[in-house]
């Protein structure tokens, strides 16, 4: 049974650290949020760690510098893990081949910056379709064009045994009051057209070891219990119920509408919704505050 709480502080006592998505929960793609923001501060005074945990396909280092152009302070989190880390990291060890056919736009140019991580990393080179031997994916090249107008190029892919490395898990995303398509719709179609999708966000393993490791880096107790929060239930609750953490719902996100959410889900709709999506949640609440 969901327990639908009131704020944050009710709960994050239990807690060592916090997994927290970004979009739609701490901002909308244009702004912060002001009362998720002053959640996270007290978390983190009361010596929890936040580690902001994001299916942006972009390096950790651009995505902080979009968090300070959304008035997001520092001070609301420790350190930052992105699919994009996760997904760079496979790509430069060559996992979809060294010439690839890049889908995105030109502000996920970083994604393709060298990783110096990597030893004995791929030089990645980007080439037409038709002489690639992978395909990397950052986003649509038009975020509010149905996918459906990559199917030729699919097929083409499909029938070359191409993979498509899918650098953002997210099918849709609000930016303010509009809904974009994401990276993994277009992984989605791939992969219902018989072709293989490779995913590294959430909800998949490689992007919860990173924030594990990122983790590391800032807690000496990184095993301590952890929390994830976010507002996508194919993403950051399957994420969560795959890693065996518990979950805050944030319902006032992407499930607005099937919750009903003002301020507080519908509790029976809450339920509709969640039974629906064959998903459980341990706690729930309209916004992060």
């Amino acid at each position: 049974m969901t327990q639908i709480i009131n704020s944050f502080s009710e709960i994050s006592a239990q807690y060592d650290a916090a997994f927290v998505d970004l979009w739609g929960c701490v901002h909308n793609g244009i702004t912060a949020f002001p009362d998720a923001v002053a959640a996270l501060q007290a978390f983190r005074a009361g010596g929890g760690k936040v580690v902001l945990l994001t299916n942006a396909p972009r390096p950790r280092a651009s995505v902080r510098a979009q968090l300070e152009r959304f008035n997001v302070p520092e001070d609301c989190w420790d350190v930052i893990a992105t699919s994009g880390d996760s997904a760079r990291a496979a790509m430069f060890r060559g996992t979809v081949g060294q010439k690839v056919y890049h889908i995105g736009q030109p502000h996920d140019e970083p994604f393709f910056e060298p990783l110096k991580l990597i030893e004995d990393s791929v030089e990645i080179e980007r080439v037409p379709l038709q002489e690639a031997e992978g395909i990397i994916c950052t986003g649509p090249f038009d975020p509010f064009a149905d996918p459906d107008v990559n199917r030729a190029d699919f097929l083409y892919a499909k029938t070359k045994g191409m993979k498509l490395l899918c650098a953002n898990p997210d099918i849709v995303v609000d930016r303010g009051e509009k809904r974009e398509w994401c990276a993994g719709a277009l992984a989605q179609l791939y992969t219902e057209m018989g072709g293989e999708s490779l995913y590294f966000g959430k909800p998949h393993p490689p992007i919860y070891d990173l924030a594990r490791r990122r983790l590391a880096e800032v807690d000496g107790n990184p095993t301590g219990r952890i929390i994830c929060i976010g507002d996508g239930v194919i993403t950051d609750v399957a994420g969560a119920m795959g890693e065996d953490l518990d979950v805050l719902y944030i319902t006032g996100g992407l499930a607005a509408a099937e919750t009903a959410t003002v301020t507080q889900p519908d509790p029976a709709l809450l339920d509709e919704h969640l039974e629906r999506a064959q998903m459980a949640v341990t706690y729930a609440i309209g916004f992060l505050r």
